[in-house]
């Protein structure tokens, strides 16, 4: 039976996942939401980096297109080369500041492979450690992220700026 963890922007997410008046990721990439609160990491022409608001891990990045494009096949080349060179140096960034010793890289395409936002495709770039994987998921169905959205942001946009 899973234990109860207090994460108060789930509720928020939950409540409105189905509603959102706009897209979360051209709001980021059109630099829309306030900047103490966006999660943006990294913007280029076509694509941009940002922070995933329910990470698996701590540093867990989203790149996608600036455009909203809701198909993989629907990308551009342009599009599709800036969202892969953006990957790798998220690869770079991650490396130099958290160090992990490894990364899973993905597509979620569709809601039923889990793609919370479906309909502006996206790559995820999640670094990994040997100990990410410990007791709190095996045996009490809790992941720890143990640094702060904002203060992961502010790491990363200070490491890409040193790139």
């Amino acid at each position: 039976m899973p234990k109860p963890l207090w994460a108060p922007w789930r509720l928020e997410y939950i409540a409105q996942a189905d509603e959102q008046a706009s897209c979360v990721f051209c709001d980021e990439a059109a630099g829309v939401l306030d900047a103490a609160v966006s999660l943006l990491v990294h913007r280029t022409d076509a694509a941009f980096a940002l922070l995933n608001k329910y990470p698996y891990t701590s540093g867990h990045l989203m790149v996608a297109p600036r455009r909203h494009v809701g198909q993989l096949s629907e990308l551009t080349d342009e599009e599709a080369i800036e969202v892969h060179r953006l990957a790798v140096a998220a690869l770079d960034v991650l490396g130099r500041v958290y160090g992990p010793e490894g990364f899973n890289l993905g597509w979620n395409l569709g809601r039923a492979a889990g793609a919370g936002i479906a309909d502006h495709v996206h790559l995820h770039v999640v670094p990994r450690w040997s100990g990410d994987t410990n007791f709190m998921p095996a045996l009490a169905d809790v992941k720890v992220i143990p640094e702060h959205l904002l203060e992961t942001r502010d790491r990363l946009r200070g490491g890409w700026a040193t790139a």
